[in-house]
């Protein structure tokens, strides 16, 4: 067995001496809350994506979902559809509001949301399309946008893997669709330990986001502690949420930002050097994006080959063993009881999700990974796979 001194770990955040001073400036500068610097992220952020977009920092990207499908109306009796093969966050947003998502299967190439699944599971109950950008890569947004248009629906990207994916050649957060959704939890390709970004072009959702993500409240709590004059008064307009992200995260976040180009170089560089050195393995690879479009890389999952006699969970254990962290993304949602049991769902009705969640394993990809990291890693799946 490994000591856990030698144990690589699955995801590690790169922390750097800039980042620790613009959290210690935040927490010296005595407005800890949201304030300045999380104006000044959301700022940075809206002139990083370049396009005609507001963005709205919050807590987490499962706020800045829940917030987007409020904005657009969605309820009781509605419907909206998403994929099975995601975290829970992504449809856990639907109930809140009292809606129904309704899950489909994947197409077993890309891992991302089947295109026909969507349009044969359109009701009059539909309102909104979720798509999930799996592992860092694009879904067919043209093929969805396509979709929504003709049916009259609104679109939600759950972009949590894709920061900073493009679709046909522009950055994921300007498409057009009604919102995007960025999560900037820990093992993301950039953090603020927890926190996420909620990005519209379009005025009116970005005005009713950010009136619910601070309860509702008509008056940006910050311009009133601000404000030079007597400013104390507000009115509650609707009962909303705590779902402000701080400026101690923000100042994370701005540094961070800054990087983020970089962070991506790491990770194609480690992404493609993982395509090249495990292609005599018995693994499905990740599919790459098309033409020239960028892939965030913020998973790297494999798939066990037909061929290989043991189990994903063996595999998983062996690696454990040699000192290599994993994880599985996802244990689809058609599984777990809650989603399971509400909606009579089957193993049978997700045959592609199914069978890519019973071989697949998610491997370190990270930015402090050094090319001995990686070959430990590859050195462990060859004697594990043997």
């Amino acid at each position: 067995m490994v000591s856990e001194l030698q144990f690589l770990p699955f995801a590690l955040p790169e922390i750097g001496d800039e980042e620790i001073a613009a959290v210690a400036q935040a927490l010296q500068s005595g407005w800890v809350t949201t304030g300045p610097q999380t104006k000044f992220f959301e700022q940075r952020f809206t002139e990083y994506l370049g396009g005609n977009v507001e963005s709205l920092a919050v807590n987490s990207a499962t706020a800045g979902l829940h917030l987007a499908l409020e904005a657009l109306g969605v309820g009781p009796g509605d419907e909206v559809i998403t994929t099975t093969l995601t975290f829970t966050a992504t449809a856990e947003v639907v109930r809140y509001l009292g809606a129904d998502p309704v899950f489909v299967d994947i197409d077993s190439s890309t891992l991302n949301i089947d295109i026909d699944q969507i349009r044969s599971s359109i009701t009059p109950r539909t309102k909104v399309i979720m798509p999930v950008h799996y592992g860092g890569l694009t879904c067919d947004m043209t093929a969805i946008l396509r979709l929504a248009k003709d049916h009259n629906l609104k679109v939600v990207e759950d972009a949590a893997h894709a920061l900073p994916s493009t679709w046909k050649g522009q950055l994921v957060g300007t498409l057009e669709s009604d919102a995007t959704v960025f999560s900037f939890y820990a093992n993301k390709t950039m953090t603020t330990g927890e926190g996420g970004m909620v990005v519209t072009k379009q005025p009116e959702i970005a005005k009713r986001m950010r009136v619910m993500r601070l309860h509702g409240m008509n008056r940006d709590a910050f311009d009133r502690f601000v404000s030079k004059t007597p400013a104390w008064y507000y009115e509650v307009i609707a009962p909303g949420f705590k779902y402000n992200l701080t400026d101690i995260a923000a100042a994370l976040g701005i540094e961070q930002l800054k990087k983020l180009s970089g962070f991506l170089e790491k990770r194609q560089v480690l992404a493609n050097r993982y395509n090249e050195l495990l292609d005599e393995l018995p693994l499905i690879l990740p599919p790459m994006p098309t033409g020239n479009d960028v892939h965030a890389w913020h998973l790297y999952v494999i798939r066990l080959d037909a061929s290989v006699k043991k189990s994903r969970d063996n595999v998983i254990q062996g690696l454990s063993n040699l000192g290599i962290g994993t994880s599985v993304h996802y244990v689809p949602l058609h599984r777990h009881p809650y989603w399971r049991d509400r909606y009579s769902l089957t193993n049978e009705m997700f045959p592609c999700a199914d069978s890519a969640y019973r071989s697949m394993l998610s491997i370190p990809l990270y930015t402090k990974m050094t090319f001995g990291d990686q070959d430990r890693v590859i050195a462990a799946l060859r004697e594990v796979l043997r």
